[in-house]
């Protein structure tokens, strides 16, 4: 039998009118340093405030070998200085989030996703 992975559930809420900046540092930036640190996304999700479009909620699932290579993972990663400068650059006007969230589920023995 093999190991079930472990999965990430992390979610951001934008700062106000950042969202769109946000965005635009996963896309840009973010995802090609996380495949090279080893950090697979299963998906992104956009969830928008109704009384803002430019301040909501993005979500996203990665998905590890195990809790430890994500550790690994996530410790190259923030200490990679091209992020360090992406993320430097993308705050010159503030942060893009007001909150991150992360949570670190594993599949139950039914679940489809293995």
């Amino acid at each position: 039998m093999t190991t079930p992975r472990t999965f990430e559930l992390r979610t951001y809420r934008s700062a106000p009118g950042r969202l769109d900046a946000l965005s635009a540092r996963f896309r840009d930036h973010t995802m090609d340093l996380f495949a090279r640190h080893g950090i697979t996304v299963e998906g992104f999700w956009q969830a928008l405030d109704a009384d803002d479009p430019a301040t909501g909620t993005l979500v996203y699932v990665c998905s590890y070998a195990s809790r430890e290579s994500a550790a690994v993972a996530w410790k190259g990663f923030m200490e990679d200085p091209v992020w360090q400068k992406a993320r430097a650059e993308s705050e010159v006007d503030g942060p893009l989030a007001e909150r991150v969230e992360s949570l670190y589920v594993t599949p139950t023995d039914y679940s489809p996703m293995r």
